[in-house]
């Protein structure tokens, strides 16, 4: 009787497990003055891009820069979590379907980057490499008085690297969901990443990156 109740809560938290695996829907290129710094052209329709749940980098640990890559830029952007399954979401209820907002870190290997878009190449191991989603605690959406006024910064080593706000996203919030539902269900759970603002950089061991909405610290994260 033992063996088959071990059996079963195996089973079981084998089970809560594939079904609380969420998926990381990062976008690119949302910000006017990043497109330019990156001599990008400013998108038509939002771009979009994929990040693994082993990209997760929670609870304020510390980033420990890979082998792979001599330039590993930070790109700090708001996250939101996504609370209803979504299909072809119209605009009159994006709203819905999203119930957080944290803030987070798009690290890319920028060398890996540019190699591959002189190829003509996916972004996928330049973007989706473990631990490349640094991603804070999630603040309820009802905190926020006005989601489209939402100030988060970025601070390297104590001075002030990155200054957003959500009123400058070229597709907001609500604009991402009804775009991404189009080709990809949205599910309990997911993450979206919806862009960085100008004023991306590199990052060196030692470093370290305090992000802010507001004046809320969100998260802190060291590299090693």
């Amino acid at each position: 009787m033992l063996k088959i109740s071990v059996i079963y809560i195996f089973v079981h938290l084998c089970i809560r497990q594939i079904l609380t695996t969420m998926k990381i829907i990062a976008i690119g290129r949302n910000y006017i003055d990043h497109a330019k710094e990156l001599n990008n052209p400013v998108p038509e329709s939002p771009v979009i891009f994929m990040k693994p749940d082993t990209a997760i980098l929670k609870d304020n640990k510390d980033f420990y820069y890979p082998d792979f890559s001599k330039d590993i830029h930070f790109e700090c952007e708001l996250v939101v979590r996504i609370c209803n399954e979504g299909k072809h979401v119209s605009p009159k209820f994006a709203h819905k379907y999203y119930d957080a907002i944290g803030l987070g870190i798009d690290f890319t290997a920028r060398d890996i980057q540019s190699k591959h878009k002189e190829k003509g190449l996916p972004w996928e191991l330049a973007k989706a490499f473990d631990h490349s989603a640094v991603v804070s605690n999630l603040l309820p959406k009802e905190d926020f008085s006005d989601l489209k006024n939402i100030n988060f910064s970025l601070k390297k080593n104590g001075a002030v690297v990155q200054n957003g706000n959500t009123k400058d996203m070229i597709f907001d919030i609500d604009s991402l969901i009804v775009y991404i539902s189009r080709f990809i269900t949205l599910r309990k759970g997911d993450l979206i990443y919806t862009g960085t603002p100008a004023g991306v950089g590199p990052i060196e061991i030692g470093d370290r990156l305090e992000g802010y909405i507001g004046d809320q610290e969100m998260f802190v994260t060291n590299i090693k």
